[in-house]
């Protein structure tokens, strides 16, 4: 009798919230057509309901997304890493009001047809360019396969202008933006996304380093916000043996819970492997460095990962729109989730709780090691990370750094090899002079500290008694352009190397500049140079 009541109430519920669905979709028809006839001006449907779903989304998730047939490519790009253009990133110059290529990739239209970093774009097919933001200019770069543009650009160093006339051609974007030998004996391999056949590749990267003699691996996930998660089980299977359990899913809908399974004999199930993640790597990438954490197969080295356990499906609609939406939520060998906001339950400024450590769960790896779900993957060994100056970011934001690295191309003609490169004593000295030249400006975070000192002063009744001291630590806080150059020199001196490099050799000559100075690959060799301390890492502290 207790079961019948039970399943009459849940039918009385689900036929309810139909009803209640039912009913809200009646009333927002009624008040669109109502619109078109009777509001005073005439209504433009698609940009109004647009605008409606988005605002209607935006009380989920923020990866549950609508994407209108115009903009389908983009999802496609997302998923795939493939478009149609001409082969460049691009960027804005603050200063000339106009957009710059900032990395041809070799091989691809822009770069054969001899555009490099630098270019400035004046116009595309006879449109002034100047003032439109990246976005619009990179719709306009994009087009079918085949079709042609014809760019007008003024070159740093030239007089006047050129005309360079392209093809686009279908552009995949490489998931591995490098992989080598690394110090004798370690495969190092930077995965940048998760899209089609990204496993393919990562295959025949770990074969080639084998081959090369390769007798470990650093798999560098950092900045890898994820993607498709057949790839990532694939990525896993590489290093773990066939038949074990990766991924289990868990949705509202039958469809939705699936267990994804290693289907392959793997390539390599003995070589030390490190895994590096940090705040960015999301996702499918926190799936890799999970699982293969769980497993006890890698040591996880870096900082916290993002915590993204959801996972998305997408759905064509009609008009050619597509919907991607999230549909399940994703456990890792241990059984834990590591999904870390908790989107059901938003706060009233419409953000969302982020699930707090002490109510986090301990789980276990297969050889008896604790972790923890809710909040991203914790790393084996965090790093200690040196403390930068704000100077560095707003060095990196600025177009000033940029400009630089151009003009050096121009007057030297070759440079050393990325791993040797280094810009001397003197030359350092006219990156500074050329610096202060441009009117560099930074914020230091501590004056912003102490105006807010000074308005609680100022509320308490302080101002008076306190005003020379104030005074006198407002004169010394004033941003000391010379005295930040010298302070940081290490660091700045880095930062300009690693963006001249990629000058001659590309993005993968600044990746090979990196490996010399970064703190993660540093600690992932240590640990993989010394077998012991690797195998602690990787066995329960209670043994």
């Amino acid at each position: 009798m207790a079961a019948i009541i039970v399943i009459a109430i849940l039918a009385f519920s689900n036929d309810n919230r139909k009803y209640q669905l039912s009913r809200q979709i009646t009333i927002f028809n009624a008040i669109v057509k109502e619109l078109d006839l009777f509001y005073v001006d005439t209504i433009q449907p698609k940009k109004m309901i647009d605008k409606g779903i988005e605002s209607m989304l935006k009380n989920l998730d923020p990866y549950t997304e609508y994407y209108s047939e115009e903009k389908a490519d983009e999802l496609k790009m997302m998923t795939t890493g493939k478009y149609a253009g001409i082969g460049s990133i691009i960027r804005y110059h603050d200063k000339k009001k106009s957009t710059v290529l900032s990395d041809p990739y070799e091989g691809l239209p822009a770069a054969k047809a001899g555009l490099k970093a630098g270019d400035l774009i004046l116009s595309i097919d006879g449109t002034d360019i100047h003032e439109m933001s990246t976005d619009s200019v990179s719709n306009m770069l994009r087009g079918a396969p085949g079709t042609t543009l014809t760019l007008v650009i003024e070159r740093p160093g030239e007089k006047g202008t050129r005309t360079v006339k392209l093809e686009r051609e279908s552009i995949a974007l490489p998931a591995i933006s490098y992989y080598g030998i690394h110090n004798n004996n370690i495969g190092f391999i930077q995965l940048e996304s998760f899209t089609e056949n990204c496993a393919k590749n990562m295959r025949r990267a770990v074969v080639e380093l084998k081959q090369a003699g390769a007798e470990a691996f650093i798999i560098d996930l950092r900045g890898n916000g994820g993607g498709l998660l057949n790839e990532a089980v694939e990525i896993v299977n590489l290093f773990v043996p066939k038949g074990l359990t990766i991924v289990t899913t868990k949705g509202k809908i039958r469809q939705a819970n699936t267990s994804y399974k290693t289907s392959k004999e793997p390539i390599d199930t003995e070589s030390p492997l490190v895994v590096l993640v940090d705040g960015q790597s999301a996702s499918a990438a926190e799936i890799v460095a999970g699982s293969l954490q769980d497993l006890d197969r890698a040591v996880v080295v870096g900082s916290r990962t993002y915590g993204k356990g959801l996972v998305q499906t997408t759905r064509q609609l009609p008009g050619g729109g597509y919907l991607k939406l999230t549909t399940s939520k994703y456990y890792i060998p241990s059984g834990r989730c590591i999904q870390a906001l908790d989107y059901s339950h938003m706060m009233d400024d419409g953000k969302s709780t982020r699930i707090a450590d002490s109510l986090t769960n301990v789980f276990h790896t297969a050889a008896g090691r604790e972790v923890r779900d809710g909040g991203g993957i914790r790393p084996d060994i965090e790093p200690k990370e040196e403390e930068l100056s704000t100077l560095l970011f707003y060095l990196l934001q600025d177009i000033a750094l940029f400009d630089y690295a151009t003009n050096y191309r121009i007057a030297h003609d070759s440079v050393a090899p990325a791993a040797e490169f280094a810009i001397s004593d003197n030359e350092y000295e006219e990156f500074k002079e050329y610096l202060k030249s441009t009117k560099f400006n930074y914020d230091i975070q501590s004056l912003k500290v102490l105006e807010k000192l000074k308005k609680m002063l100022d509320f308490e009744g302080y101002t008076e008694i306190t005003k020379e001291e104030i005074a006198s630590l407002e004169k010394k806080l004033q941003a000391n352009l010379d005295y930040s150059l010298t302070h940081f020199e290490k660091h700045i001196r880095e930062i300009v190397e690693s963006e001249i490099i990629t000058r001659y050799y590309g993005r993968q000559g600044g990746i090979v500049y990196s490996l010399r100075n970064d703190s993660d690959i540093k600690e992932a060799e240590k640990i993989i140079s010394d077998n012991k301390r690797y195998k602690e890492i990787l066995s329960p502290k209670n043994k």
